[in-house]
Order: C-alpha cells, then structure tokens, then sequence
C-alpha cells in the first residue's frame, strides 16, 4: 500500500473529518494537500497518525473490513474512542462498537439505523458512558465558546484525573497537555486535531496502567 493510500486509511480509521484531517497536514508538513507533499513528508504525517492511534497493518491480512457509514456513525466512533481512551473498553475496532450497537439497539449495521430514535438513543448511550467514566459534558453557563466547549478538552480532562488522582485541582493539567504537543498552550489553546494527539497519548498511559506498566 502506498504512502498516499495509507493516510487516506489512517483519516478513516481515526475518525477525521475533512478539516481535522488538513490540520494535520498543514501542522506536520506546511501542506493541505497530500498530492503536493515528497514521499517522506507523506511517512512523517503517517508516523504522526501512527502517534494518534493509527495501525497501518491492523486490516492489511485478508478481506478489510466494511468501513461504517450512516449518518451516526463518525459520532459513535468518536465516542467508542473516547471510552477506549478512557480505559473503558479494551477493544478500539468497529466490529467492537457494532456489537455495542446491536445490543442497545438490535441493529446490525449503523448504516441500518434509519430512525432518529434508534440513532440518537445510540449516541446518548455512549456520551452517558463517558460521562460515567468522568467526562463532564455540560458547559458552564458563560463559557460555551472557546477550548471549554470542545469535546477534546473535556475527555482529556477526564483521563487527566484519571491518571493523577492526588492532583485535586487540576493543577498539572496544563503543563501535560503542553508537554504532549511540545509546544506552550497558555496563549494558544489545542485546535480539535491537536487535542486527538493529547488524547491518545493519555490514553496510552491509562491503558499502560491499567496493564501495570
């Protein structure tokens, strides 16, 4: 598989949308587009995908599976994401979200779910989850705009007291957060694509001492 086919795959699998899928690029390379970049600045956008969860050979061994679509599907995703990253599940693929679905629903497929009901029953179920697992959803009145309303901002949030319970006040957050982008974040908040790169490597290390790393 070629470099080019390799980050098309790795936007998939990762969940991206169009202008999270830019901003890598543009924060690895300087470039929007793929067709513009050399071989190697392709592999350093993958490398960067690779740090954000990617496994280019995850699905190269016989038939790969179906990707999902429907019109809930990058929303659920995003969420089975979240929870992985959170140490809920222990299982990041689709096959693994479509079994949850099925179970809350009695569907197969996302793209089978048709009804509004069906799909939205879906979502609240996995944001109820998170919310179990710490993610404090609800925005305080007056701070709806800016990095507080970001989704990115509360899981990390939430993995952040996970893995320095004694920090009561959040004290260190920040400091974390600007360590994993190698950059300072006082004046410039993480962008959505930034803070999937910080919730992955929180995730790592919640999984890491899950695993008794």
């Amino acid at each position: 598989m070629t470099a080019l086919a390799k980050m098309h795959v790795a936007k998939r699998e990762l969940g991206l949308d169009d202008d999270t899928y830019r901003a890598v690029l543009v924060r690895v390379t300087g470039k929007r587009s793929s067709k513009d970049m050399s071989e190697r600045e392709r592999q350093a956008v993958i490398d960067e995908f690779v740090r954000q969860g990617f496994k280019p050979a995850s699905t190269r061994r016989g038939k790969a599976a179906r990707p999902l679509s429907g019109p809930y599907a990058k929303k659920a995703q995003a969420l089975w994401k979240d929870l992985w990253n959170l140490g809920a599940v222990e299982d990041r693929r689709d096959s693994a979200l479509l079994a949850f679905v099925n179970r809350q629903t009695g569907i197969e497929r996302t793209e089978w779910i048709l009804d509004a009901a069906d799909g939205r029953a879906i979502i609240e179920a996995l944001k109820s989850w998170c919310a179990r697992e710490g993610v404090e959803w609800l925005v305080p009145r007056g701070l709806w705009r800016g990095f507080v309303a970001q989704d990115g901002y509360k899981v990390a949030r939430a993995q952040y007291r996970k893995s320095n319970p004694d920090d009561e006040n959040m004290s260190g957050f920040w400091h974390e957060v600007s360590r994993v982008l190698q950059r300072p974040v006082i004046s410039e908040k993480p962008t959505d694509a930034e803070w999937i790169t910080v919730m992955n490597e929180f995730g790592k290390r919640i999984r890491a001492g899950k695993a008794g790393v």
